[in-house]
């Protein structure tokens, strides 16, 4: 169950949230001192998007499902791995806030919160994501996580200098907020395709390019609050299913606009396995110490 501790705000007064546990006659939910009150989802996320909620168009239960198949393989595990070595390490012994940013189905937090584990460090996670599909997988995953669905552009439900790590991974960034709730000594990582990812599946596909200048305009959104500290490329060899490979591309943006048959008939006429390279980079920032809150 997530920690009653943890740094929230409630999104209609900003005064702290409470989580107080479920019991026989309701679900567990978020309260403030006004009185606002969030119940849990039946599959364990809280939604805290209020008013008009979010224009953005957020994930499908049927991207979401491709994206839980592909992940739960395990074929991305080498970048989960390489994000948990960027952040546990900077994690302290107790009390650690790490939140997820665009947490998706949660396999990424999942293996950040098994490292810290094995580290001997406690954690408090927090996923945001805009889907509420997503956040049902992930409420699964990562039990002990507080899964909120929330628009990334907008404030974040959290207390300023309050987390200890940020990650965002393929996931919209937001500076100006990452930089207001970690704490001075906190880390910020942020993982992105290089160019030339997944090569014939990309373009079998339908899956979006790869822009260039891509690294120059993420350095250029960052600079005002962060300073890089390190980068490291992950490439994964892959030799996947034509159905492996159809979810892969249909969890990403392209699915947005393609439907799964669609993208598997694309696929239909390629030799099993279907050979690409998955090409990663993985900014490490630290908040700039001059910058504005």
């Amino acid at each position: 169950m997530p920690s009653a501790e943890l740094p929230l705000l409630c999104p209609v007064c900003s005064h702290p949230l409470e989580h107080l546990a479920a019991t026989a006659a309701r679900q567990s939910r978020l309260l403030c001192p006004n009185g606002h009150s969030f119940d849990a989802a039946r599959q364990g996320y809280f939604n805290l998007l209020v008013g008009r909620g979010s224009p953005f168009e957020p994930d499908s239960a049927a991207m979401v499902a491709s994206r839980f198949n592909f992940l739960g393989n395990g074929t991305y595990l080498p970048l989960a791995q390489a994000v948990a070595d960027a952040v546990v390490p900077n994690l302290p012994q107790e009390g650690a806030v790490v939140l997820d940013s665009g947490t998706g189905t949660g396999h990424y937090l999942r293996r950040i919160l098994d490292a810290a584990a094995a580290s001997g460090r406690e954690v408090s996670p927090i996923g945001l994501d805009i889907s509420k599909f997503a956040l049902r997988r992930a409420a699964r995953l990562n039990p002990e996580a507080l899964n909120l669905v929330w628009d990334i552009w907008q404030p974040f439900p959290l207390a300023e200098n309050s987390v200890d790590a940020v990650t965002v991974v393929f996931a919209p960034r937001n500076p100006a907020e990452f930089a207001r709730v970690l704490r001075p000594q906190g880390v910020l990582v942020v993982v992105t395709p290089r160019p030339g990812h997944l090569g014939d599946i990309a373009r079998l596909t339908g899956m979006l390019g790869i822009e260039e200048g891509k690294d120059e305009r993420l350095a250029g959104a960052m600079v005002e609050h962060f300073e890089l500290d390190a980068t490291f490329d992950v490439d994964i060899p892959l030799e996947l299913t034509r159905t492996a490979a159809a979810d892969l591309a249909f969890m990403g943006p392209a699915g947005h606009h393609l439907d799964l048959g669609q993208i598997a008939a694309r696929l239909e006429d390629s030799r099993e396995p279907v050979t690409a390279e998955a090409r990663f980079r993985l900014f490490v920032f630290r908040p700039r110490r001059n910058a504005a809150p």
